[in-house]
């Protein structure tokens, strides 16, 4: 065997364990689902705590008053939640269509904080602990400036989480909202079913493991003041607090009744700059957090660290590698004995891809269409690249900034009418 040949072996190993996980995260997923299909909804207690929903916002004027009428429109007792938006440094109308709702609505139920550029401006991690020093709340929910949740997506949160001791946080699920936008956005509406809160059913299912989202959950205020808040060096700031809420022994459960919809880029270079980010904030908490896979204190979180290890770092080199080889073999610069029996395995994996993906969506009404098949066929073979590129692009720009000691920076996500 050559070394070629040994490399792209590696490399189809790699490719297909991953696949599989994916497969069986999406099989129990899948089986968690019709379990949990028919159950009525977590009932509240009689006496309900004191919840502080907290929105950062920089420069979400376009959003951002449709986001706040709808937190206030809640089916949670109205005098047992407030709503606080931290305007962070925003140099848009934001803090004047603020205002407005705020004597509509009362400072009581909607507080508003204005931060500038001496306390503000230095990414939501940093914006929500400045939030946090103002709630009044036992129970702390976030919700993104782009979000529109359900009405009853504050009182399910709360009352799962009520229901066990053991739990610091209840997660929900989000969709999107402007998924006819573009093909990209339709892309992203099919990734966000199959591969994240799908996936997080699967995780919960096999392992009681989930991941705290950026938007749309309730936790524990003592919990978050244990840990000491966000850190604000995590551009990935959801991942990274999941990880030290294991540490410490509680629970992070999923509950998809509790349901926000939100924004998601319509163009690629919007798409490009937060998924940078995502990665860049990922491969930090990674980073942060490896030591722990051979400490006794990592074993709550060692599934993840090597989940996301896995797909950072090996299943991204060996796509890098396959993709290479096939180039290479196409132009007859190079020739691989393994060629043939790769591009056999390739052909069964987009047939696997697709079906998996596709079962995983007729979860939700009106996604089960022909167009959505197609496209799912197209997204392997354009999105997926693209999200190698992304991965890629993350990887180095990070390195780059650790060696010439620059801080990473909070790109912010264009928003849309």
């Amino acid at each position: 065997m050559s070394v070629l040949d040994f490399f792209l072996l590696i490399a189809i190993i790699s490719i297909w364990g991953i696949l599989i996980v994916n497969l069986i995260l999406t099989i129990a997923g899948y089986t968690w689902y019709l379990k949990q299909a028919g159950q009525p909804d977590p009932v509240l207690p009689d006496e309900v705590p004191f919840v502080s929903i907290m929105v950062p916002a920089h420069n979400e004027g376009i959003v951002i008053v449709k986001t706040v009428l709808a937190l206030l429109s809640f089916d949670y007792p109205h005098d047992r939640y407030e709503i606080i938006v931290i305007n962070d440094n925003s140099s848009d109308n934001s803090a004047e269509l603020l205002a407005n709702l705020q004597r509509q609505y009362g400072h009581t139920r909607l507080k508003v904080i204005n931060t500038d550029k001496t306390n503000g401006g230095k990414g939501k991690s940093n914006a929500l602990n400045i939030g946090l020093k103002t709630a009044k709340g036992s129970l702390i929910s976030i919700y993104d400036a782009d979000n529109t949740p359900e009405h009853e997506a504050l009182r399910i949160l709360v009352a799962e989480l009520l229901g066990d001791d053991r739990l610091a946080a209840v997660i929900g699920k989000f969709r999107t909202r402007n998924k006819n936008a573009t093909i990209l956005t339709r892309f992203i509406n099919i990734e966000t079913l199959s591969f994240q809160w799908m996936a997080q059913a699967g995780r919960q299912h096999l392992f009681h493991l989930c991941t705290i989202p950026g938007t749309n959950y309730v936790i524990r205020r003592d919990v978050l003041e244990k840990i000491g808040g966000w850190d604000v060096k995590a551009l990935a700031e959801d991942t990274e607090i999941s990880f030290r809420v294991y540490q410490m022994g509680y629970r992070i459960k999923f509950q998809p009744r509790a349901v926000t919809w939100e924004q998601e880029p319509q163009t690629l270079d919007v798409w490009f700059h937060q998924r940078t980010r995502w990665v860049k904030g990922n491969i930090y908490v990674i980073l942060k957090n490896g030591k722990q896979l051979f400490q006794k204190k990592g074993r709550p979180i060692r599934f993840d660290l090597l989940y996301y290890l896995t797909v950072y770092f090996l299943l991204m080199s060996s796509l890098l590698l396959s993709d290479t080889v096939f180039v290479l073999s196409v132009a007859g610069i190079a020739h691989s004995d393994l060629q043939g029996f790769s591009n056999g395995l390739w052909l069964f994996a987009i047939l696997m891809f697709v079906v998996s993906t596709f079962v995983t969506i007729t979860t939700e009404k009106g996604e089960l269409t022909l167009s959505n098949l197609l496209l799912i066929i197209f997204m392997y073979l354009v999105y997926s690249q693209m999200w190698l590129a992304v991965a890629a692009y993350g990887m180095v720009g990070y390195i780059r900034e650790q060696v010439f000691h620059q801080q990473a920076k909070w790109y912010k996500t264009k928003r849309y009418q």
